[in-house]
């Protein structure tokens, strides 16, 4: 289980930067818009209390049961990845410039079109818009891929983000688990 970190290593965790849990031809490669200190102080991904990336993604159908965090490396075995847009740890995500976000967004095109998952999954509307230069993306399916790898949008799961209810999110991952699953089926 994670330990809650000391506000000491929160501190310290600014800026830090976590590796992803990634692995090529993966059915889903999930992607945040970048760590937040509680990831950066334990360097598990989603590792905030009260995140709903969890929740929704047992919810939805993704993993037999509520991962925790640091049972991140078991997504794995599922074909599940994690990754984010930018990679250093901030307290808020509206720390990050544009910049970062564009730069970002190059960066992920080019670990996608290298690890080549079924989907890549930006698991929030604003760093995708920014990030890929879409301002008028919505959430869902996009109708450009990176290569054969399909793209969606998906609610941010953070607790920060009130637009969405944890079944409305979860409903959103299930809708995307169901569609990879049939873009699986559909490949050679």
């Amino acid at each position: 289980m994670t330990n809650r970190p000391t506000a000491e290593q929160l501190v310290a965790a600014q800026d830090a930067l976590i590796p992803d849990v990634a692995a090529p031809g993966l059915r889903v490669l999930f992607c945040g818009i970048n760590p937040g200190l509680w990831s950066g102080a334990t360097g598990h991904h989603f590792a905030r209390p009260g995140n709903r990336f969890w929740p929704a993604l047992h919810r939805s159908g993704f993993t037999p049961r509520q991962f925790r965090p640091n049972e991140q490396l078991q997504l794995l075995e599922l074909g599940l990845g994690i990754t984010n847009v930018v990679g250093r740890t901030t307290a808020k995500a509206d720390e990050l410039t544009a910049e970062e976000y564009r730069a970002g967004g190059a960066a992920l095109a080019a670990r996608v079109a290298e690890l080549r998952p079924t989907a890549l999954a930006v698991l929030g509307i604003g760093a995708y818009r920014t990030g890929f230069g879409r301002p008028k993306a919505v959430v869902g399916r996009q109708s450009e891929g990176i290569g054969r790898t399909a793209v969606w949008v998906l609610p941010n799961p953070s607790g920060l983000n009130a637009h969405y209810s944890l079944d409305a999110i979860a409903g959103e991952f299930r809708a995307l688990r169901e569609a990879v699953d049939e873009l699986r089926s559909d490949r050679p």
